[in-house]
């Protein structure tokens, strides 16, 4: 995977989080490794398809506590259950971090497109990239942990 598809999904997330809490977050970021398994290790995964000059898929983990704490921060107000307003959040939160990233990506050469966020529920669901390398990106927040999961190469025809 090319290191330049990287750095667009962490500014993209910060800056999403940021904007969306209404306050500067502390985030920081852990050591990115290759995955070995193709299951999800957290609650709550949305996943993104990414075609175009880049193709793939991106993946945002996290656990219930952490979703509903970013949604809870969102709303200013507590967010006791995890409902279809949780999930539809968190869902548009991850389409809006991939589509600010697919515009850096864009600035870069790469043009892409996006389909709609798809949301998954449970851990150990099988998700599999076939032949496509996915790298972790740990994000520590004060809201919970996020992990980014990228599996993106450059398309052999260029857009």
């Amino acid at each position: 995977m090319k290191a330049e598809f990287i750095n667009p999904f962490i500014v993209a997330t910060s800056e999403v989080l940021n904007q969306e809490i209404g306050r500067t977050l502390n985030i920081t970021k852990g050591p990115l490794a290759y995955l070995e398994s193709s299951y999800t290790s957290m609650d709550i995964t949305v996943l993104i398809a990414v075609t175009g000059s880049v193709q793939g898929v991106v993946m945002y983990g996290m656990t219930e506590r952490t979703a509903k704490n970013i949604v809870s921060e969102m709303l200013g107000k507590p967010v006791p259950v995890m409902d279809k307003m949780v999930e539809s959040a968190i869902a548009e939160m991850g389409n809006v971090i991939t589509g600010i990233a697919s515009r850096e990506l864009e600035k870069a050469g790469y043009p892409c497109t996006l389909a709609p966020p798809t949301l998954i529920v449970g851990r150990g669901v099988l998700i599999s990239t076939i032949n496509i390398r996915r790298i972790l990106i740990p994000l520590n927040i004060e809201l919970g942990d996020i992990e980014i999961s990228l599996a993106l190469r450059e398309s052999a025809v260029r857009v």
